[in-house]
């Protein structure tokens, strides 16, 4: 269906997010303390080699104890570790303080510039009182200033302020829900972990990732520091309105990488060389995957399969919520709704159709007599209550519970164990991939947790299961779906396994490093600053373990907190690993850390069926793939909390289409929201995946090149068009791969969308149609409730499949069409990588195709892999030139 566009000039910028945000922006920023008589820290013992320096920085008069006692000996660090990246710690003199482990987080190798000249950054200071600049070479363009400041270091107290150009270009400093282009007055980001249902706006969230980008039009630089500590980030203007980015954290170091840039996509990779280019995917996990807190027995997880296939809706994963589990009491089945031997049918059933199955589990156990919480006390894994020899109880989803700890030197080994018998192939249930929730740790019992057993009481967990069904209808294709469980299987404990099956703990990295940290004489429960962490009072231990438990190898939870769904998300790659060697595990979790797409996929956590939510999504996503090099990102479509309707779910079916991650989910309150459920829905679904699958191998090929070198899957529209002055606030539209221009339609009822296309030639993605882009902004009429504007940008070479199919193993098997889409210059460039879709190395038919097409010829050539494309299976079928008969002079009217 062709499109009404209509040409807008001069057109206001669209801040997409904007009119989605809560009404009152303003917020309370702590500005009591006195700073002023603080005198900062005086630079001696200098020692400067070739690309590092070293400084003591010594304490100037009495310090400042606005928040404690002050550290008064400390220690500069610089160091030039590559061209483009400069590393500054500023750390107490003995080196006692808390650092985030490297186990965790590894630090990146160190390649020293080959000359002066190579060099892009330059570190700069004043000595007395110590400030420093980090200015870009060529240009003498100051990126980091605290000069006219003074850093103050407390024991539990660190600030650290630098001014910022006016109304600056920020991104990342995540998780959160605000617009992608950060509010840079009167703001503040906390970071935190913590449960946060229903994602709220200008709140810590689930993750923390100390990182933002800032673009401007001379270059884009970024600044990470490497802190896990409770921290707040004030953006805001003093007195005089010059705008500063101000650091305050509660521990640990100042431990800073400054990244050169120029351009944003080298800034991402940069990031991506310190923190850890993400995980390759399996090819699988880019079809559509549908669950459903409330699927309350096996067979209505297949039923959910089947109806998918009776709409003619491909279907490649479904997943169970926690109602699988017996009284949700982590690796348990329910005997009476999931028993083992229906759920092994149900795997066997949809593996007989070339889909998966994925399965939540929780990092909580239940202090109940079973082999998950007897195993974790035989071994000693839990956290342990301060003082005591006990573990630390709380209250999740089956009451009174405990938590691995996962720097205990048996929690790897406890954990794989767990996987290994609760998904075992033979005895359990043979799951594809591994959904992590609630670890952030998220705790449900109020602090400071003195009465477990009557908090679970008060809030009645764990919920009494609902009511058994009668023997469900038959499922065709189902072998016995219209009996129910057994009798022996209601009676039995929810799972039997053959004697001895993993007793033998498997060798997977653990992190037992021994650690003494300095934190004597700390108030660790109710520090003396309060960040902005949203509880009563600002409690660190609302809703989450104490701060005060001391981990196994003696660090406290208050430095590692931030950290508990990252060391996670290792271990159950981990596991995943050793139930399938040598192939890619695939891990969704909710928490994470800087470095955590190394491991895992990540969803946007409990949003609202709300049109504000679907909009924040965008952000998310750009947030996530483009700064954080978690690229595996999506939001949950149609909304999680509340009921949708039916032209929202519609809307999102098709934005949801274009993030790495496709999933519809919703809550257990929530009406079902499957595709098929309406009529417009399914048809906007069977438009979006059969665009999306046939782009498969294309966003394949994306996320390839992320996790070789970090160059994000996902573009804001700012980091293919740099030097567009335009663009930074938008919001709104983005570049699936570097090539197709997503717009969508942001308001309910609306079938009108403005979009902004740069001074470049576009061509529409359904017609073909070519259209000169004149940096700025266009109107869509008329766009249906089942479609979403999208653009192939002129330039590139898209590969698609000829055709779409049911699930990604028959689609593999389909040729392709190159989408040929010549730039103003009448060239084009492509690529392709194809691998078998699950190996760890991508197996021995891997292949990495390039096409340039100039002169109106086509070249291809096979630059990597091992295979050339006959080999590899890769067919091209058709060649599709666009623009070649289109009106481009039609542009010049009103309406098209």
């Amino acid at each position: 269906m062709r499109l009404g566009l209509a040409i807008l000039r001069g057109a206001a910028v669209l801040c997409g997010l904007a009119n989605a945000l809560d009404a009152d922006l303003e917020v309370d920023i702590d500005t009591s303390p006195d700073f002023a008589k603080c005198q900062g820290y005086s630079v001696s013992s200098l020692t400067q080699g070739k690309w590092s320096l070293e400084a003591d920085l010594d304490i100037i008069g009495d310090g400042c104890e606005v928040y404690g006692p002050d550290v008064a000996k400390l220690k500069l660090l610089v160091e030039y570790q590559t061209d483009s990246r400069l590393h500054v710690v500023i750390q107490d003199r003995k080196a006692q303080r808390y650092q985030v482990p490297e186990q965790v987080l590894p630090r990146p190798e160190s390649s020293p510039p080959d000359s002066d000249a190579k060099s892009l950054l330059a570190f700069l200071f004043t000595q007395d009182p110590f400030s420093f600049r980090v200015v870009r070479k060529d240009t003498g363009e100051t990126l980091f200033d605290t000069s006219g400041t003074k850093l103050i270091f407390e024991r539990q107290f660190l600030r650290l302020r630098t001014w910022l150009p006016a109304d600056p270009n920020l991104y990342g400093l995540g998780e959160h829900t605000d617009p992608f282009r950060l509010f840079n007055k009167n703001y503040v980001r906390t970071f935190w972990a913590r449960d946060s249902g229903g994602v709220p706006y200008r709140q810590n969230l689930y993750g923390n990732h100390p990182v933002y980008f800032e673009h401007r039009h001379e270059g884009t630089h970024g600044v990470f520091l490497l802190n896990s500590n409770g921290m707040d980030v004030v953006l805001d203007t003093n007195e005089a309105g010059d705008h500063y980015l101000e650091y305050r954290a509660i521990g640990g170091i100042l431990d800073f990488y400054f990244l050169a840039g120029p351009t944003p996509v080298d800034v991402a990779k940069q990031y991506a060389a310190v923190v850890g280019t993400p995980a390759m995917v399996p090819y699988w996990s880019l079809g559509f995957q549908q669950c459903k807190y409330g699927y309350q027995d096996w067979f209505r997880v297949a039923e959910v399969a089947h109806n998918y296939s009776a709409a003619g809706l491909p279907l490649e994963v479904i997943w169970s919520d926690i109602d699988y589990m017996d009284h949700r009491r982590v690796f348990s089945l329910d005997p009476k709704r999931f028993p083992v031997s229906r759920m092994q049918d149900l795997v066997k059933y949809l593996h007989g159709r070339d889909q998966r199955y994925i399965m939540m589990v929780d990092p909580a156990v239940a202090e109940y007599d079973y082999r998950a919480y007897n195993r974790g006390v035989e071994l000693d894994v839990f956290l342990k209550a301060p003082s005591k020899s006990t573990p630390f109880r709380g209250v999740v989803w089956p009451g009174v519970t405990v938590w691995p700890d996962w720097f205990h030197a048996n929690a790897s080994a406890y954990w794989t164990e767990r996987f290994q018998e609760m998904f075992s192939p033979k005895h359990g249930v043979d799951i594809d991939g591994a959904w992590i929730d609630m670890n952030e740790p998220a705790n449900f019992c109020r602090y400071p947790c003195n009465d477990p057993d009557g908090d679970a009481k008060r809030l009645g967990y764990p919920p009494k299961p609902p009511p058994e069904r009668e023997p469900p209808r038959k499922i065709p294709g189902f072998p016995n779906s219209d009996q129910g469980s057994t009798a022996d299987e209601r009676s039995q404990s929810t799972m039997t396994y053959t004697s001895g099956e993993a007793s033998e703990l498997t060798d997977v990295e653990v992190i037992n490093q021994m650690f003494e940290t300095d934190h004597e004489g700390d108030n660790l429960l109710e520090p003396p600053y309060k960040i902005r962490n949203r509880s009563p009072s600002g409690a660190l231990s609302h809703r989450t373990t104490n701060t005060n438990i001391k981990h196994a190898n003696g660090l406290y939870h208050y430095d590692t907190h931030n950290l508990y769904g990252t060391t996670m998300s290792l271990f159950t790659r981990n596991a995943m690993l050793s139930r399938r060697p040598g192939q890619r595990p695939f891990v969704v979790t909710r928490s994470t850390f800087a470095g955590a797409g190394r491991y895992v996929a990540k969803w946007l956590g409990d949003n609202a069926s709300r049109w504000d939510h679907y909009r924040a999504s965008i952000a998310g996503l750009l947030n996530f793939a483009s700064v954080f090099q978690v690229p595996m990102v999506g939001s949950d479509v149609c909304g999680f909390i509340g009921s949708t309707n039916e032209k929202l779910c519609a809307r999102w079916a098709m934005l949801g289409a274009f993030s790495p991650f496709y999933r519809n989910h919703a809550d257990q309150g929530s009406r079902p929201q499957e595709f098929y459920q309406w009529p417009l829905v399914t048809s906007a679904a069977r438009y979006a995946v059969n665009v999306r699958y046939r782009m498969l191998d294309y966003l394949y090929t994306a996320m390839y090149r992320q996790s070789v070198d970090g160059s994000p899957a996902i573009n804001p529209m700012f980091y293919i068009y740099p030097k567009d002055k335009k663009l930074p606030p938008i919001n709104s539209q983005y570049f699936y791969g570097d090539c197709i221009l997503v717009s969508p339609v942001l308001d309910s009822e609306s079938t009108k969308v403005r979009l902004y296309l740069p001074d470049d030639v576009f061509y529409e993605f359904d017609t073909h149609r070519k259209i000169r882009g004149r940096g700025d902004w266009v109107e869509y009429k008329d766009v249906p409730f089942d479609r979403i504007p999208l653009h192939v940008r002129g330039g590139c070479i898209v590969p698609l499949r000829s055709e779409s199919a049911n699930t990604t193993t028959e689609l593999r098997k389909k040729g392709f069409q190159l989408l040929i889409a010549p730039g103003l210059d009448g060239t084009a460039r492509g690529s392709l990588y194809s691998d078998d879709g699950i190996s760890l190395d991508g197996g021995p038919l891997r292949t990495e195709i390039e096409w340039e097409f100039s002169g109106g010829e086509l070249k291809t050539a096979v630059v990597g892999g091992t295979v050339g494309l006959t080999e590899a299976g890769v067919r091209v079928d058709k060649v599709t030139i666009l623009g070649e008969e289109s009106a481009e002079e039609a542009l010049g009217s009103d309406e098209l």
